[in-house]
């Protein structure tokens, strides 16, 4: 089984350009009649659906970006009734105010749909098993892989993420041949199973989709080696539906974009001007048949390059390749959105001030979150029993607010390193 839906998937650019363009007059229509925040953003630029009449005038649409979806949140931005709608999913949220979508069941068949695509990318089939140790819940990533493995037909084994001991006994016990989840909880399945003396000969596994994170081919290179497999790329947005936007195929040459739901566009991020074919910029997406959270220029803040030359897996949709970093100061850890401004905030709640420092690193292929916190003069004490209890309790605050453990070090008053009256905020070490 080498596609999904050979006929979109294989369809030609000219067929391809009009699909888009008539999703996009109808997409444009459908967001002027049914989402007032945007149309709003279109009569401020005087424009009208009339405006746009076909994707060579997608240009002239205003942006949106993540600041929209939190002064549009929580229903703002909906494009039906919340009757019509059947489901939520949730960014991690910044300063406690998440950014949440929405789905109807024509939605949710869309995402699965793509998520199938992916699957079978990957070279799965009915005939597969396939293991979504992803997280589920507000998390994108184990919900849209589980619908796409249930959309083509697959056994599908819900493990969700943690309890690794249990992971490697299903895999083994149900004979599971795909893997999805995060590449880091990858690499460290994988180093489980070296401990309990296991070899890729013992462990049914063919293939594996990770996404949600950055990853370095040497990381992609490991987990082969280690679990005996075919690691492929996946990416997705929780805005746009999640993973599944686009997926690897064996060639490896960049990630697929369903150009029959996205019409993806690449912009300066400093200037907003769109760049021709083969410029690295910010990423840009438009919506085509999403109903109920339908987005038209979503700036995603991803810097990457798109490419429309012929792969030889006969896909003929446009290819993204590995994104190159962000242009705004969000950090992907363990496949968690964490920005900054998160972290200050639990500080500042705990009575602390807003000299800190990020520490981010990758130790044995999983990502490492260190928070080194001043203590104010208040604060300040030299009871070890004392400065364990603080830290104990913003370690507990900020797993709250991040859905991530991290380390906390507590230092003395004035002993982070300033540049220009500010600290360095972020130190990465991680080299992707």
């Amino acid at each position: 089984m080498k596609y999904f839906q050979p006929e979109i998937e294989t369809m030609s650019r000219e067929k391809i350009r009009e699909l888009q363009n008539e999703r996009l007059l109808k997409q444009v229509r459908h967001v002027w009649d049914n989402v007032a925040y945007y149309k709003a953003k279109m009569q401020e630029k005087g424009l009208s659906p009339d405006d746009i009449k076909s994707i060579d005038d997608l240009y002239k649409l205003p942006f949106l970006t993540k600041d929209d979806l939190r002064k549009a949140y929580p229903y703002g931005l909906m494009g039906k009734p919340l009757k019509d709608c059947v489901r939520i999913q949730s960014t991690s949220g910044t300063t406690g105010q998440r950014v949440v979508a929405f789905y109807t069941m024509h939605d949710i068949k869309i995402w699965e749909t793509m998520c199938a695509r992916a699957i079978v990318a990957a070279g799965g089939s009915p005939e597969d098993v396939v293991q979504v140790s992803y997280g589920y819940g507000l998390f994108t990533g184990g919900p849209g892989l589980n619908g796409g493995s249930h959309m083509l037909g697959s056994l599908t084994i819900p493990a969700s993420s943690g309890n690794t001991d249990r992971q490697i006994m299903f895999i083994k016990d149900l004979q599971a041949t795909i893997l999805c989840c995060t590449p880091s909880y990858a690499a460290f399945i994988g180093e489980r199973m070296k401990e309990m003396g296991m070899t890729p000969d013992d462990i049914p596994l063919k293939a594996g989709i990770f996404g949600a994170e950055a990853w370095s081919e040497e990381m992609r290179r490991d987990i082969e080696a280690t679990m005996g497999i075919k690691a492929y790329d996946i990416y997705g947005l929780t805005e746009l539906c999640g993973p599944g936007v686009s997926f690897e195929c064996s060639e490896q040459r960049g990630m697929h974009i369903n150009e029959d739901y996205f019409i993806p566009e690449i912009i300066d991020p400093k200037t907003g001007e769109v760049l021709p074919e083969g410029s690295l910029g910010e990423l840009v997406f438009t919506t085509l048949d999403k109903e109920a959270f339908p987005l038209l220029r979503y700036r995603t803040r991803d810097i990457t390059t798109l490419t429309h030359e012929k792969c030889s897996c006969g896909r003929t949709h446009v290819r993204m390749t590995k994104l190159r970093g962000r242009s705004d100061d969000m950090l992907i850890i363990r496949g968690v959105n964490v920005f900054p401004s998160q972290i200050e905030t639990v500080l500042i709640n705990q009575g602390y001030g807003s000299n800190y420092q990020i520490i981010v690193d990758r130790v044995n292929n999983t990502d490492t979150l260190d928070v080194r916190v001043e203590m104010t003069p208040e604060k300040f004490t030299d009871n070890l029993g004392e400065i364990n209890k603080m830290q104990a309790m913003l370690v507990d605050g900020l797993r709250s607010m991040l859905g991530l453990k991290a380390k906390v070090t507590l230092v003395a008053p004035k002993t982070i390193a300033r540049s220009e009256g500010k600290a360095v905020r972020v130190i990465d070490k991680r080299k992707i």
